[in-house]
């Protein structure tokens, strides 16, 4: 089928919408077969065996994994003159201890991990098949690809080593997340993720005035980062996210640990943001006098795509043929690593859900279907050049 302008391809997303639903046993088998896979950052070696298991059956080409984890294989297109790269991560948030088996209903799937991001590979998965069904054949080569480690300490190791070290020019990339429906990032802000330790010595002297635990050596950090003024422009903020310490009612805390993240427009505003926590590590940690420390778990520099760059364009017309309502937020996900790489890259979501990053996770299935039908809306904007800069 010839695309001669962008609306011969919206016209086409309601065929593209029902031709998918009419594959959801597939999609919901390979999101069984790859979420029921325990993957937490730096043991994903099995989902994504299963990943290339399903882009073997499903024809692709040179099917393998690299150094780094990442899986992927090649939809060759009929020119071949470009490479488009449709990432998910195969990482999810939670341990291998976790029950990670799928509830089924009607209209709903529930589990651990699926909308981060079990259901963004189960589409990868589906892709394929979806295409043949329609009789599409793309001009350029579409490679599919679950990135290893990219939460957390990750630090999206996968998706910066295939970009850095790939033999094919990549032109254009999206980043496939199972959540939200609507969301469309195509811009990243400055962040840093961090942990502040407390660890009270062995030696350390219970008797001595003012001597607290890990709990409210933890706290009075809290209380300090708290006090830090934030600017209303550039945008900032501090996002407290998981403290852990202590085991008991009745024992003293002799460890502890916050997780937090800074967020701003601004580069220089999360360094200097990073400077002041800093310094309250080193005060609280010579007051109390337990080993108070700060680690650097990740950063990220603030770029991405103007709001009026065709892609993001092109990819909004998709949403609103659609009728889905645009969530314009910026991302610190993979879509980092090809800014990074000054690759134009989008990040969008599948479906809607609830209780997300819990172990009760829920997923609407009907809007999956959606979901997909704007994914390849983009993709085929992507691949007749209608997403070029001129």
């Amino acid at each position: 089928m010839q695309y001669a302008k962008m609306h011969d391809i919206l016209r086409q997303l309601s065929q593209f919408r029902r031709e998918a639903r009419e594959l959801s046993e597939i999609l919901l088998a390979n999101l069984v077969l790859i979420g029921e896979i325990p993957s937490p950052t730096f043991a994903e070696e099995k989902r994504v065996r299963m990943l290339l298991d399903r882009f073997t059956m499903c024809g692709l080409q040179n099917c393998s994994s690299d150094e780094a984890g990442n899986g992927f294989g090649v939809l060759p297109g009929k020119e071949g003159e470009k490479n488009i790269l449709l990432v998910a991560h195969t990482d999810t948030l939670f341990p291998e201890t976790v029950d990670h088996s799928l509830d089924i209903q009607p209209n709903i799937v529930r589990g651990p991990g699926i909308g981060d991001n079990a259901l963004g590979l189960a589409v990868l998965a589906t892709l394929p098949t979806l295409l043949e069904r329609l009789g599409i054949t793309l001009k350029s080569n579409l490679v599919l690809m679950g990135g290893a480690r990219s939460l957390g300490e990750g630090n999206l190791a996968g998706v910066r080593f295939f970009l850095k070290n790939t033999g094919l020019p990549i032109s254009a990339g999206i980043c496939v997340e199972g959540v939200q429906l609507g969301r469309l990032s195509y811009s990243s802000i400055g962040m840093l993720r961090g942990e502040i330790r407390c660890e009270v010595p062995e030696e350390y002297d219970w008797t001595r005035f003012g001597a607290v635990g890990a709990v409210q050596t933890i706290n009075e950090v809290i209380n300090r980062i708290s006090e830090i003024p934030l600017p209303r422009r550039p945008r900032t903020s501090i996002v407290l996210g998981s403290v852990k310490a202590g085991n008991s009612f009745n024992v003293i805390a002799t460890n502890g640990v916050l997780r937090f993240e800074i967020r701003s427009d601004a580069a220089e505003m999360v360094t200097n943001i990073k400077r002041q926590i800093s310094d309250i590590a080193a005060e609280v940690s010579s007051t109390t006098k337990a080993d108070v420390t700060l680690k650097v778990v990740s950063m990220r520099k603030p770029g991405g795509l103007p709001f009026n760059h065709p892609l993001v364009q092109n990819a909004r017309d998709v949403l609103r043929k659609l009728k889905i309502t645009a969530r314009l937020s910026p991302s610190t996900s993979e879509l980092v690593a090809f800014i990074d790489a000054g690759i134009p890259a989008v990040t969008v979501g599948m479906t809607s859900g609830d209780h997300l990053a819990e172990e009760g996770e829920s997923l609407r299935i009907d809007h999956i279907f959606t979901g997909i039908a704007q994914l390849l809306g983009i993709i085929l904007a992507l691949d007749n050049g209608y997403c070029d800069e001129h």
